[in-house]
């Protein structure tokens, strides 16, 4: 049980997998926290989760005003000030960073502000806890499949944090620091799906960017899945990879539109985007290992090899979504599982996917 008795700060906690991480954890699967930390820089998100979480449960004077005591307790502060990070990691036990600036065509247009939240705010992590000697047990950084063989700034800057995070076991070998990649993420914040069914709702056309480009995709359970997993079991420098499926862009679409008479329009490869992404590279495949339903990355560095490995390889050639893509069938299968098809999803709960 690797929450009981913890205090869980969560950077970056009110975006859609923060708050999906949150609820679980507060749920008690994996232990019931002493205390999980919000920390972020938007008071109405973090206002609008006070008041989901708590308001039912106590007086409205209780939920604003007793922050520092209830369980759940909101911060507001950012990554990139490193006497924000100092505050809010003293007396963790994990840290979860899932601050980013993830939208790929504003870290195009802003390079240097997703270096200072995606890279300096990692780093300040790193600092505060080695600098002020900080008992963490656990850090976890969020990454993403953009993050292998990066063509754009949100992917190299993702690449770096995971280098900033492996590279910190070598000074700091009382805390262990780990990472998660995966792909696109249902339904969260930003990502295709809610833009699909907003199309569809105003009579389309229903963009796609090229017909056979690839995505992994999965839930913002499995998620969290992947991030619990890392908890419990990745070794220090680690990164895991859930072995997830991926579909076309093309399919994703035509599943959603159904039988519905809407058109689509093809508008071209944007800049910063790749046809087929990809989550173990041909390069890390060599010191990457199967555990179950995931792959694990072992770092490169000498200093943190842990002797003669045991575990079957599992990957001969890197892991792309172009290697396990579903057809129409098994696509619309994955959306009603998940329940993302359009009939699926009314008005009210649409809102709350895209908040």
């Amino acid at each position: 049980m690797i929450f009981e008795g913890k205090t869980i700060l969560v950077t970056g906690g009110t975006g859609s997998m923060g708050k999906t991480f949150v609820r679980r954890v507060l749920g008690g699967e994996l232990g019931t926290p002493r205390k999980v930390i919000v920390l972020s820089r938007d008071e109405a998100k973090q206002h609008e989760m006070r008041l989901d979480y708590l308001h039912r449960r106590v007086s409205t004077d209780d939920v604003i005003y007793n922050n520092f005591v209830n369980v759940l307790e909101f911060r507001i502060g950012d990554v990139r000030a490193y006497e924000d990070m100092c505050s809010a990691v003293r007396g963790a036990d994990i840290v979860v960073n899932a601050a980013a600036l993830k939208q790929v065509p504003t870290c195009e247009y802003f390079p240097m502000q997703a270096i200072q939240t995606n890279c300096v705010g990692a780093f300040n992590i790193v600092r505060a806890i080695e600098e002020n000697g900080y008992p963490v047990d656990s850090v976890i950084g969020i990454s993403t499949d953009k993050a292998c063989k990066p063509v754009n700034v949100m992917g190299m800057t993702k690449s770096l944090q995971e280098r900033i995070f492996v590279s910190a076991n070598i000074l700091n070998r009382r805390t262990r620091f780990v990472c998660v990649r995966y792909g696109n993420v249902l339904a969260s914040r930003g990502s295709v799906i809610p833009v699909f069914h907003d199309q569809i709702r105003s009579g389309g056309p229903v963009t796609l960017t090229h017909p056979q480009m690839t995505r992994f995709l999965l839930s913002l359970e499995q998620a969290v899945d992947t991030v619990f997993t890392a908890l419990r079991e990745a070794r220090a420098g680690e990164t895991y990879v859930p072995r997830a499926p991926a579909a076309t862009v093309e399919n994703l679409a035509r599943a959603l539109i159904g039988s519905r008479d809407i058109a689509l329009k093809v508008i071209g490869i944007r800049p910063g985007e790749k046809m087929h992404e990809i989550m173990v590279s041909e390069e890390e495949i060599h010191h990457t290992v199967r555990r179950g339903d995931y792959y694990a990355i072992r770092p490169m560095l000498p200093e943190l090899r842990d002797g003669a490995w045991d575990e079957p390889g599992g990957l001969t050639k890197e892991f792309s979504s172009d290697d396990t893509v579903l057809d129409l069938a098994g696509t619309i299968a994955l959306l009603r599982q998940h329940r993302l098809m359009i009939e699926d999803v009314d008005l009210a709960e649409a809102g709350e996917l895209l908040r």
